[in-house]
């Protein structure tokens, strides 16, 4: 008979279980500070789907929280190690279970991990952090949204009104035809006349003489 589940306080907030099969992890969940109790069966009805592993019973109590993290039951046929402090995992001697009745468990606190296997399945329990939400925004952060909102809106403005000023339009015109004589001027010297000609005077053009009309052609 399972011992009665206990409504307590875990000091972290939640259990995370991985499932691989090898080196290959097939399936992952995480149960949150509310769920005081994980039960698994090859049942996808139930919170822990667990298949490949014989389990005395359906459901089987997986995991259930105490005061100090989870008691994680050992199916009967399935070995278990422990890592302690991110180190390697080491088989846990069948003298460090705990016994009630025909159920053992091990206890997993919140600097632990715990692995259960059966063939090339392993079934990897620790704590985790599903209980914790994130709070909402603060007058701080807000302001601080208010802000970037602000400036964001503000550079497209900004950039309208500058490219369609009086001011900008002349400048870019100035330098428009700036450009343009300057390239007119190098193109002048390249063809070698980029020294301007001289206006001929009146007096200088060639007189063409005075001719007479044949009495044939008439003026309309």
């Amino acid at each position: 008979m399972l011992p009665t589940p206990m409504k307590t306080k875990a000091s972290h907030d939640g259990l995370f279980c991985e499932l691989y099969w090898g080196t290959t992890r097939n399936e992952a969940w995480n149960f949150g500070p509310e769920q005081t109790r994980v039960l698994a069966a090859p049942d996808e009805t139930v919170p822990l789907p667990l298949y490949g592993f014989t389990l005395p019973e359906e459901p089987f109590l997986i995991a259930e929280r105490t005061p100090e993290g989870y008691r994680v039951f050992v199916p009967p046929a399935s070995r278990v190690e422990r890592s302690r402090r991110g180190e390697s995992f080491q088989p846990v001697p069948d003298t460090e279970l705990r016994r009630s009745g025909a159920s053992a468990w091990v206890e997993l606190t919140a600097e632990d991990r715990v692995r259960l296997s059966q063939g090339d399945l392993s079934l990897l329990l620790a704590p985790s952090v599903a209980g914790k939400r994130a709070g909402g925004l603060g007058a701080r952060d807000l302001g601080l949204l208010a802000m970037l909102l602000a400036l964001l809106l503000s550079i497209p403005v900004g950039l309208l009104l500058a490219g369609h000023s009086p001011e900008h339009m002349a400048e870019s015109n100035a330098r428009a035809l700036a450009a343009a004589r300057e390239k007119e001027q190098a193109e002048r010297k390249r063809l070698g006349v980029d020294t301007p000609a001289r206006p001929l005077s009146p007096d200088t053009l060639p007189d063409a003489g005075v001719r007479t009309l044949p009495g044939s052609f008439g003026i309309h």
